[in-house]
């Protein structure tokens, strides 16, 4: 489980957007985006250089990220 800190984050597009990118790397991942807190909570096999920078690729900066 990887917990990331995403800026930009508003709307139901910026979830879809977030959740294709990662899904892009692994498509078997489960994606949960917190916007009001801008936290992004992914289970995955991949590694958590290659996610985020899926979601920086798709326009949204990553401030932090971390192994959970």
């Amino acid at each position: 489980m990887y917990e990331l800190q995403v800026e930009n984050m508003s709307c139901g597009h910026c979830v879809n957007a977030v959740t294709k990118a990662v899904q892009a790397v692994d498509a078997q991942a489960s994606v949960n985006v917190d916007l009001v807190q801008k936290k992004v909570s992914v289970q995955s096999g991949a590694a958590l250089d290659r996610i985020s920078a899926a979601i920086v690729d798709a326009g949204y900066p990553v401030v932090d990220s971390k192994a959970a």
